[in-house]
Formats: structure tokens, sequence, C-alpha cells
């Protein structure tokens, strides 16, 4: 669109999401979800158009240029249809809903995600990118077969899909009866139906395109913590390294993008979501602390480093993703023809190029090139006849130039809003890199995250969505509540700052209050006290963000014992056999719900550290991967069920290792403590 006024103007241009605002002057008169759009489709019986994208999204750009701007095709949808835009990441409660009625009619889903409703908002046909002249024939065919002859098989076809959206999950995968116990035999099984969709020359999963799914990842750490398995440590070993060398990730400036679309990690789609950085800088945080690879170090730092400098806000919070294109093409931002690296890098251009693989062809589009590496710097320095410190410093360099000409470019789009499950995904992160590395400077930008979202994103007892420019708008769902908790709990196992523990304690009592459903011992992705739509939905399935369900079992096993708590440790144990035959059969669905399982075959190790050196001792212990530990201490006194009555013994301070209730010798060196471990 041009910078002139514009033409048009519709009822998104009072929201918030730069997703919604993109299309506020389409010719399209766009509302946004709510009870205005609603009540008119209601009051006219016109047909609901309801359109769920994300800011990032490449083909919504696409459909937007071709179809919603476009003001014959706008005419024939403003005719026919009450047109509603959703941004999916604001409502994945509506975009959850129509993506599952989509998937029913079986049609593979996606963004754009274009669905036509009743004017009772329920389901009867859908699809995802149309190009202009499909969408023109099916909006006409479409809006003249309901208001004519056609209406009502349009209307029994709504309520049939709106009956297998509201059936549960658990029913409609039989995942509901008892389970059988827990156990190592099973795991095993568990195990092997996840290793034989493993790509084992190029790591990740067998097929393309390829998501990093770091749960994946970190349920193989966990499994090998678990069980000394070599081949699940390999596995993420090589996953981590092709991923890291890949164009995947960002050679230059750090940072992964959403996916890679072939099997070889090279081609990514360009965009850079929040919720994946969070998260890889988890997984890559705990690979250092089991293998101690410097690759994986250089990756947290990198990406943190990214994250600050293009996705913090000037209070403290994360925006939520990076566009894939620039200047109407996707990738620009990032790729370099040999000619520019040459003008750039002068006689140095030639072993640039052998490092990062570019061509005077291009390897990708135009000529272009993504960086990638092939190679550890001890291997290129001794091919190159160099040492490994000179490679080391060249790269440094080259780094620099690219930033700095980059920094000419035209930058890609920023989604700026906050959200409050992504920031909490961060959160996580950093504490992960602060439990690895001990770099102050993370635990204090998790710190000023931590009380941005108290200021800013509390909501009573419970938590707001989205903020942005001072306003948050939408209640929470189960994700932003699953993580925040989850964060919350770390971030008190790290500064041992009590106020923590019971934040997170004082938003599980709301969730159990205003999600949970005692019928099938999961809870419900949106609050009761929330909107009421066609159906209401659980998330059980693991995807590339785990599923909330999973989270909150986590949580609730982790929050027992900090609390001694035996109904939340119970719980999670219900959640998890609701479940754990559909976790054994289809492990890579449901990794974080695996992660649990691993959790629960051995008794978690409570560790107490009381006295004047305990801030000292959890740092030392918290560089150790210690995946099924909880962690509380204090220097003085407390309250806290695993704290009360500890003591320093002979003034010493004293590591307390327990295991469901019973302890060990108290010891007094962190050395000590993890031989009991």
């Amino acid at each position: 669109m041009s910078d002139s006024v514009p033409a048009f103007t519709n009822h998104l241009v009072d929201q918030t999401s730069p997703y919604l605002l993109q299309h506020a002057h389409n010719p399209v008169m766009w509302y946004p979800w709510g009870k205005e759009a609603l009540g008119r489709a209601k009051a006219e019986q016109k047909p609901i158009l309801v359109s769920i994208g994300y800011a990032a999204c490449h083909w919504c750009h696409v459909m937007e240029r071709e179809s919603f701007e476009n003001t014959r095709i706008a005419d024939v949808m403003n005719q026919h249809f009450i047109c509603i835009k959703v941004d999916r990441e604001e409502r994945p409660d509506v975009d959850q809903i129509y993506m599952d009625a989509v998937q029913a009619m079986g049609v593979q889903g996606g963004w754009p995600l274009n669905v036509f409703l009743t004017p009772e908002a329920k389901p009867f046909y859908g699809g995802t990118y149309f190009p202009p002249r499909n969408w023109v024939q099916l909006l006409t065919s479409i809006g003249e077969a309901y208001q004519g002859e056609h209406r009502a098989e349009l209307d029994e076809s709504a309520e049939q899909f709106t009956h297998v959206l509201r059936a549960s999950d658990l029913e409609k995968y039989r995942t509901t009866g008892t389970a059988p116990s827990l156990s190592e035999d099973e795991f095993r099984l568990l195990l092997s139906n996840l290793e034989v969709r493993f790509d084992r020359d190029l790591g990740g999963m067998n097929r393309a395109p390829k998501f990093p799914m770091p749960s994946i990842w970190r349920f193989l750490l966990r499994c090998h913590a678990l069980t000394g398995q070599p081949s699940a440590l390999d596995q993420v070993v090589l996953t981590l390294q092709e991923m890291a060398w890949g164009g995947l990730y960002d050679q230059a400036g750090g940072g992964f993008a959403r996916y890679s679309v072939d099997a070889e990690w090279l081609v990514p789609h360009f965009e850079k979501m929040l919720y994946d950085n969070g998260q890889l800088i988890s997984l890559y945080a705990e690979a250092y602390q089991v293998t101690k690879k410097e690759l994986f170090k250089e990756v947290v730092y990198d990406t943190i480093r990214f994250v600050e400098r293009e996705l913090t806000s000037q209070e403290g919070g994360f925006y939520s993703s990076l566009d894939a294109d620039s200047e109407g093409e996707e990738g620009k931002f990032y790729v370099f023809t040999k000619e520019e690296l040459g003008a750039l890098l002068g006689d140095e251009e030639a072993l640039f190029s052998a490092y990062y693989n570019c061509t005077s062809l291009g390897n990708w589009e135009h000529g272009r090139n993504i960086l990638h590496r092939r190679q550890t710097d001890a291997e290129f320095a001794e091919e190159h006849e160099l040492t490994s410190a000179v490679v080391t410093q060249l790269v440094r360099e080259w780094k620099q130039k690219l930033m700095a000409a980059r920094a000419e470019r035209t930058r890609p789009g920023l989604d700026d809003k906050i959200l409050t499950g992504w920031n909490a995904l961060m959160l996580s992160g950093l504490i992960d890199a602060y439990r690895a590395f001990e770099d102050a400077a993370f635990l204090e930008l998790a710190l000023r995250n931590a009380t941005f979202v108290q200021q800013n994103l509390r909501n009573g007892a419970g938590l707001w969505r989205n903020y942005k420019n001072g306003r948050a708008t939408i209640a929470g769902f189960l994700e932003d509540y699953a993580l925040v908790i989850q964060a919350f709990s770390q971030l008190y196992e790290v500064t041992f700052d009590e106020t923590w523990l019971r934040e997170a304690t004082t938003l599980t009592e709301y969730v159990l209050t205003n999600f949970f459903d005692p019928q099938e011992n999961q809870f419900f992705y949106t609050d009761a006290t929330g909107e009421v739509l066609i159906a209401r939905k659980k998330e059980l399935f693991d995807n590339v963000i785990p599923s909330s369900n999973s989270v909150m079992a986590h949580n609730l096993h982790r929050l027992g014992l900090h609390l001694e708590n035996t109904q939340y440790s119970d719980l999670a144990t219900i959640m998890l056999q609701q479940v754990q035959g559909l976790v054994v059969k289809e492990p890579q669905h449901l990794t974080n719900w695996a992660s649990l399982y691993a959790t629960l075959l051995k008794p978690t190790a409570e560790i107490a550290i009381v006295g004047p050196e305990a801030e000292n001792m959890r740092r030392e212990l918290q560089q150790y991967f210690l995946p099924n530990a909880v962690v509380a201490g204090t220097t003085s006194g407390s309250d806290l069920p695993l704290l009360h009555q500890r003591t320093a013994l002979n003034a010493q301070t004293t590591l307390y290792v327990c295991f469901d209730r019973a302890c060990q010798q108290p010891v007094h060196t962190v050395a000590e403590a993890l031989a009991q471990l």
C-alpha cells in the first residue's frame, strides 16, 4: 500500500494487533472478532467469513495483496458476507476451533485460514490460501448458495461439523480409561516409536519441511539423563549442530527462523518467532550443560543478543515476531550475492565464501546466498592452513561487517504486540541460560521481564493474553497461565525469592478454579469466565509450543513437591495416565508428556540448601543438568515445606537431598550432594 491517505478504512482501525492493523485500510469491510460482527451477522442473517492469520505469515501477505486490497473482490466479500479478521496469536482459541473444523472437512490446515460460518458462527466450509480467480468463484458460489435454496444444506453441514468440534479429544483418540502403571518396558517402547522417525544423517525428524521442535530434543536429553542411552544424546547433538550450522540459524545476527523448507536445514521460512527462540535458548543451554560444546554456548549467547536487539521493548516485554519479507521479498534482508560480499569483504571474500558456502550462482533465488556452515572452526582452520584463533577472529569481524551492511537495508516488519505465554517461554529460556552459564546479565533480563509481566499482564488474580501501547485487552488462555507458572517456578529456583513461588501458586489456584474439567481430569483452553464460543476445547497435543495441559501437568508435579501438596502431585500423575497410551504410540506429537513420563519413572530429588552460602551453592549446583530435581533454599529461615525446620548444621551451609520425603545424610558440598543424586 502507498504512503498516501488511505482510500478505505474499516472496523480494524482501533485494534492494537499489527496483523489486524495491516488490514485496517483494505476495501474489505473487516470487523475484529467480537459482539458487533457476530451480532450483525445474526441480525442480517448473513454468513460469516472469518479469515485468520498472523503478522509474520508470508502467504497471508500474498492473499492480502492479491485479493483483500482488490476493490472488485472486496465488493463481492462485502456483498455476501460479514467479514471478520482474526490474529491467531491474539486469539488462539478462535483459531483452534476453526482449524479443527477445516481439518474435519478433510483440508490440510495452515494460514491464512479462511472459513465460512453460519450467522451462529458454525463452520460449513473452509480452506487456506486461494488465488484471486478461485477466491472470487468460491465467494460467489457460497454467497449465492447461502441466500438461495441451498441454505438448509449448508446449515445442516455446519451442525454436523459443530458436533464433531464439541467431541472430547480424549474420547476421539480413545485415551480414556485406566492406564497401566508407568513402566520402564513401556518407556522403551515409547522411545523406540520415536527413534524410527529420526533423520540419522541430517538431524531432526525424517521429513521436510523441518521444524526445530525443541520439546522433542529436550525430551531426549531427559531420556539420556534417565537411561544413559548414548543414541538419544547422539541424535540431540547431531540435530543441534546441523540446525546451528544451517540457514535456519541466522549466521550473522543470531536467532532461528520458524522452519526449514528442505531436509538439510538450508532454506528457512525466514520469519523469526519469539516462541521458537525462547525454547531453543533453553534447549541449547541444557545441551551445553550435558556436552560442554562451545557451539551450543555461542548459539545461546547470540540468540539472546538477537532477542535483546530486535525483540525487546523499552519496558522489558518481548515482541512477538519478525516478518519473513522485506521490500516484498522473502528473506531479502538476510541474503547476499557474491558481488555484494566482494564489495563488503574485499580480499577476504573468497575465504568467507568457503566458510559460509556461498557461490557465484547463489545457493538460493536470484543469485543470492543463504549463509551456512559444514565444518567446525578447527576443521576449517586445518583445511585452510590457519589457526583456530585466526578463524575465530575473522568470523567475529565478518559478522560485524554483515550486520553493518544489514543495518542499511529495509528491515523486515516487526510484530510488536506482547503475548504473555510467549514472554514466559523467553523468560524460561533466559533462566535456563543463567543456570548453564552463570551470566548475571541473563538473570537481570529475566527479572526485568518477570516484573513487566507482573506490572502489565496481571488481571487481578489472573492474567491477560496481550499487551500493546499500554493496553491489555484479551483475557489469558491456559497457555499463558501454564507457561507463566512454569517460568515463575523456575525463577524461584534460581533466586530463592519466595515471591515467585507464591505467584506461581496463586496462578495455579486460579487455573484449578477456572479451567479444570473434573470429568476428564484435564484443563480447558479457555477461562470459564471468558467468552463462550461454539466449542470449549482442551489442548492435548504438543506442537511447536508444548500443549498447555502437558505444561500444567509438569507444573503440578513440581509445585506439589515444593509445597508438599499431594493433590497437585496426584493430579499430575492422573493427567499423564489419561494420555499415556497415546504418548507411547505417537510420542512425536506428545514429547512434553513423554518428558513427564521420564520424570515420573523415578522419584524426583528434593534439594534444600540452607545457610549463609546458599546462593553460591545454588549457582554451583545449577550448572549441572538436573531435570529430575526441585531446588529450594534460604540463607536464614523459611516456612516453605522443603525448608521448614531445616538448619545449617554446625553453622555451615547444608544441603539436604531427599526422595519421596526420605532424606539422605545432610552434606556441606555440592559434590557430595551430586553423589547422592
